[in-house]
């Protein structure tokens, strides 16, 4: 019999096939006492499976490339963590086996996480993959993973670590659904970069018998559990018509009546560039400069070494526009030479450019190092702070640039509801402003973004969190000044028609939604994107929200 489920759709596309489930996750180890005489064997033991599960993360990202590499060498640091790696010890020389230490040090840290909001690993399902595969190899067994399979499949996990989405083959996984999750989560970002279907957030999807046939709507969320040959008929011409309709859509991102809206990339090292520009992107909204700053968690990179790179993405956009972002550190992205280390509360602590003024050798280094790549360029260069609370904050990044010589439009990102609320005075520091509706939702409605329990209130369709983009957008137009939007939000087709409706100037997304995006805009005026805005702002919740939205721009 044929059923519908919905969940959090968080990429585009459709895909139908059969049923195939994650592998199952890693038993708990018995808890045996070890004699005192083996304790230091024990201890090496534990600490070769901590090398060797951060070699293959590592090994993983370096293969995936781009915001894969930058998510992986993350959960690299978190294996090589010292304070874990010294339980992991100190249990063993009370008597545990290796792989018991582990098992037992990473509940624990991931209880004190969860008493703290979760903010400092802010990714269970990372820190709970690192887990399991230190534990399978103490154990001999193997590594929890996507199943072995020689035809496509649509795979379905409770959740899904960024190790095995950054290197799903697209050729066999035809689509993915989560239980857990959020569409802000490193599985969806990396889903929507990947180009696969994607649905997350769906309690009970793992009780789909293996072998089951579904269909998968990654932009509305829906899954139909035994389609009938006249659904999946149907889905298939809509996939086809979306398909001839991203091939149909080119050139730079604008309204039918001709409004512009520039559509840009948002990367996260020089690995991205060559897929945003084969996906025709206007330049790049939101360049993640975190990726230099992973490879060593104890030491900045080089002036040198950040000069090649920013010049390597700078050269790919000659004449285009690259807004940089400035090393966004602390929260989920402690680095150990920067973000303390016992913060209650990291994500509402010491982060981003609070972190940069603490420690102005390093923000002046990464500004020197932007100058040095744009000379003789003919880019449009753009650099941004993260977590800009307040005029006070804008204007010691503007001094800070200025000071280092930088010949750019300094902006603010608006992730902080008092930056939105404020951003009139804010735009007297600055030249733009730049909306990461990710962390804007996370702190509008105090819902962290990678737990699933509270993905709706990380649903970019809330009209609270519209009307914070249009407060923005409003005080940019003022100011005469532009105000972007570089969140996930972007990437959604319809709300990137209603963000237009808003009075947001440019949209920034992953490369492989830049199509669609750029193929929903052409089909409306700027009037019915007003119109759909207003009947968005309108609703009291995301679901109504989104249907107003596509109520007016269907004409209904």
């Amino acid at each position: 019999m044929e059923t519908t489920l919905r969940g959090v759709g968080v990429s585009h596309g459709v895909a139908i096939g059969e049923v195939r489930h994650m592998g199952t996750a890693v038993l708990e180890p018995p808890a045996k006492q070890i004699p005192a005489e083996d304790a230091e064997r024990e201890q090496g033991r534990a600490r070769k499976a901590v090398e060797a599960v951060a070699a293959d993360l590592m090994a993983r990202g370096n293969l995936a490339g781009g915001e894969a590499q930058a998510v992986l060498e993350a959960q690299a640091m978190m294996a090589q963590d010292p304070e874990l790696l010294a339980d992991v010890e100190r249990r063993i020389t009370v008597g545990s086996t290796a792989e018991r230490a582990v098992y037992d040090a990473f509940a624990a840290y991931r209880a004190l996480l969860a008493g703290a909001g979760e903010y400092l690993a802010g990714r269970v399902a990372d820190l709970d993959d690192v887990r399991n595969r230190i534990v399978a190899r103490l154990l001999g067994v193997p590594m929890p993973g996507v199943p072995d399979s020689d035809e496509p499949y649509v795979l379905i996990a409770r959740d899904l670590a960024p190790a095995d989405t950054a290197l799903l083959d697209p050729t066999l996984v035809l689509g993915f659904v989560t239980e857990e999750g959020g569409p802000t989560s490193h599985s969806a970002i990396l889903a929507r970069a990947l180009g696969v279907p994607a649905v997350v957030a769906l309690p009970g999807a793992g009780e789909l018998p293996e072998g089951t046939v579904v269909a998968v709507d990654g932009s509305t969320g829906e899954i139909f559990v035994n389609p009938g040959e006249e659904k999946k008929a149907r889905l298939a011409a809509e996939a086809a018509e979306r398909k001839a309709a991203l091939a149909a859509a080119t050139g730079p991102g604008a309204t039918s009546d001709g409004h512009k809206v520039p559509l840009l990339a948002n990367i996260g090292g020089p690995a991205d560039v060559p897929a945003a520009v084969e996906a025709g992107a206007e330049g790049v909204g939101l360049f993640r400069t975190e990726f230099l700053f992973l490879d060593d968690s104890e030491n900045a990179p080089s002036e040198e070494k950040q000069v090649t790179a920013y010049r390597q993405v700078l050269e790919a956009f000659p004449e285009g526009r690259v807004v940089v972002r400035v090393l966004d550190a602390g929260a989920d992205k402690p680095l150990d030479f920067l973000t303390p280390g016992d913060e209650p509360n990291p994500a509402l602590g010491v982060r981003g450019l609070r972190t940069l003024l603490d420690h102005p050798d390093v923000l002046r280094t990464q500004l020197t190092a932007l100058a040095k790549a744009a000379e003789g360029l003919p880019v449009y260069l753009e650099v941004m702070a993260p977590m800009v609370a307040d005029r006070a904050d804008a204007k010691a990044f503007a001094d800070a640039c200025r000071e280092a010589g930088l010949r750019a439009k300094f902006g603010a990102m608006v992730e902080i509801p008092s930056a939105a609320l404020r951003a009139r005075s804010v735009l007297q520091e600055v030249e733009f402003l730049s909306l990461g509706t990710n962390d804007l939702a996370q702190y509008t409605f105090a819902a962290d973004r990678q737990v699933g329990a509270v993905s709706r209130l990380q649903d970019p369709w809330q009209p609270a969190l519209l009307d914070l983009v249009a407060l923005s957008a409003e005080a940019a137009k003022a100011e005469g000044k532009s105000c972007g939007v570089c969140g996930e939000a972007a990437s959604d087709p319809l709300l990137a028609c209603v963000l237009t409706g808003l009075g947001v100037t440019s949209l920034s997304m992953g490369a492989a939604s830049l199509p669609y995006v750029r193929a929903t805009l052409a089909k409306f005026t700027l009037a019915q994107c007003e119109r759909a805005a207003a009947a968005a702002r309108a609703a009291d919740s995301a679901e109504e929200a989104r249907n107003a939205a596509q109520a007016v721009l269907s004409g209904e």
